[in-house]
């Protein structure tokens, strides 16, 4: 459980004002991508912006393709309490391409849960609120229970195996390399998210 504090829970209401629907995250990301842009703070990178034409196209293809174990599914449908699922991401990031697919097609199961996303540079407040070992690592999800105003949990930036496959070879090798980077995008190809949807399926 996270511990909720009025300050922040005054933040996230804040950002969730300018937030965006998963729907127009992905028209407002591939706008950009036409005008050779991508989102966040320096949005004429060119670097930033292969990763973005890279991850709009994963994208795609996991919204069509991702599908979501059965018993997963009846503990998503039976929440029965308006929950919002509000993600912190940029179009830029690698696994937040894996993992916005996931989030989404586990909201589409329920009215209850409104899934909406807020992009990470223009809501450092928020992100302040929810790093991780003292870093703005995205994707971010904040389970923000809106009957009671309160915030659930969260979750992010990987899911628990990729976290450990993270944190397994930064203590062999110091950092992260473009290879392992590589593997990983590989070993997410190969869960097609069940991982993800295992770990969200725990904050409901």
């Amino acid at each position: 459980m996270e511990t909720t504090t009025s300050a922040t829970v005054e933040i996230l209401n804040n950002s969730l004002a300018n937030s965006l629907s998963y729907p127009e995250y992905r028209e407002k990301v591939s706008s950009l991508i036409e005008q050779h842009k991508s989102t966040g703070n320096d949005p004429d990178n060119e670097a930033l912006l292969e990763y973005s034409k890279l991850n709009d196209r994963r994208m795609k293809r996991l919204d069509k393709t991702i599908k979501i174990d059965a018993s997963i599914s009846e503990k998503i449908r039976n929440v029965a309490s308006p929950i919002k699922w509000v993600v912190l991401t940029e179009s830029w990031c690698g696994d937040a391409a894996q993992s916005l697919p996931v989030i989404n097609k586990l909201a589409e199961l329920n009215e209850n849960i409104d899934f909406r996303v807020v992009l990470r540079d223009e809501n450092d407040d928020l992100m302040n609120q929810f790093l991780t070992n003292g870093g703005k690592s995205i994707p971010k999800l904040i389970a923000f229970d809106a009957k009671k105003n309160e915030i659930i949990n969260s979750w992010g930036p990987r899911p628990t195996k990729a976290t450990q496959m993270v944190n397994d070879y930064k203590k062999a090798h110091g950092k992260l390399t473009p290879e392992f980077k590589q593997d990983l995008q590989i070993w997410y190809n190969k869960d097609k998210g069940a991982n993800i949807a295992e770990d969200l399926s725990k904050l409901v």
